[in-house]
């Protein structure tokens, strides 16, 4: 009896909204949109996986010159995820390996006629 209260405590402890690890945990980042183009959705994922789950954006979309702050339960102590957004036109950018421990603000530039992306963290 000891043993399954003490598993809901720890399960209470880990999944309570006023858990500070929950509510803002170390990955959260602001995401700035310098793209020139609307960001419908923000996926964040583990590194080098296929399956990104489901759309963390805060808000319905980040317009050019815009910024969103993007919190999501990382599951774990990783630094390092990948990041997915996708445009309002249904193109999509990936970033790899962003190091969310040690950044606040992640920077996104896009010239679609040079097909080129990037990103910039501070």
């Amino acid at each position: 009896m000891l043993r399954i209260a003490f598993r809901l405590g720890l399960l209470a402890a880990f999944t309570s909204p006023l858990t500070p690890a929950v509510a803002q945990g170390k990955q959260d980042f602001e995401l700035v949109n310098r793209t020139g183009y609307q960001i419908d959705e923000v996926y964040v994922g583990p590194v080098n996986q296929s399956h990104w789950g489901e759309d963390v954006m805060g808000k319905d979309a980040i317009g050019d010159g815009e910024s969103a702050t993007i919190t999501f339960n990382g599951g774990s102590n990783a630094c390092k995820w990948d990041i997915r957004v996708v445009y309002n036109d249904g193109d999509e950018s990936e970033f790899r390996s962003v190091n969310l421990c040690s950044i606040s603000r992640v920077t996104l530039f896009w010239n679609r006629k040079a097909g080129e992306t990037r990103f910039v963290v501070d």
